[in-house]
């Protein structure tokens, strides 16, 4: 699964604005000729972009090549169930990241469009957020 390597700080503070407007960096298709984008703004966690992954890759089996776009560097913690409130931060839960409305998770290359979208599209029932498939125009 994806985590960072070194981090200067195991907990965070929550970010705030993160969650308003639309993605700008990361919008459009950088290295495949088909991919996967989000139409809402979410979280999306390390697990449920490995399951993404492996879904895909089982699709194609052995043909093409994917991107994986976006990288879960946001640690989210939480408080084990019926611990009272004080007494410092929970543990660390799972590395997530925030993704704005338009970004591009995943892209592929080499293969023909119909297994493309088939690959996608089962990658896209791991995800908890709606999607959608882009391709690059003239492609």
């Amino acid at each position: 699964m994806l985590e960072p390597k070194k981090i200067k700080y195991r907990k965070v503070q929550r970010r705030r604005g993160q969650w308003r407007g639309k993605a700008w960096r990361g919008s459009r298709l950088a290295f495949g000729n088909i991919g996967l984008k989000t139409t809402v703004t979410g979280e999306i966690t390390a697990r449920q972009i490995e399951a993404a992954r492996r879904a895909m890759t089982r699709s194609v089996a052995r043909g093409g090549k994917i991107w994986i776009r976006v990288f879960p560097h946001n640690p989210v913690t939480k408080k084990a169930a019926e611990v009272p409130m004080g007494s410092g931060k929970g543990n660390l839960e799972y590395w997530g990241a925030v993704l704005k409305a338009g970004t591009v998770i995943f892209e592929m290359d080499g293969l023909d469009e119909e297994a493309a979208r088939e690959a996608l599209r089962l990658a896209s029932h791991k995800l908890p957020m709606k999607t959608k498939v882009i391709t690059k125009i003239g492609s």
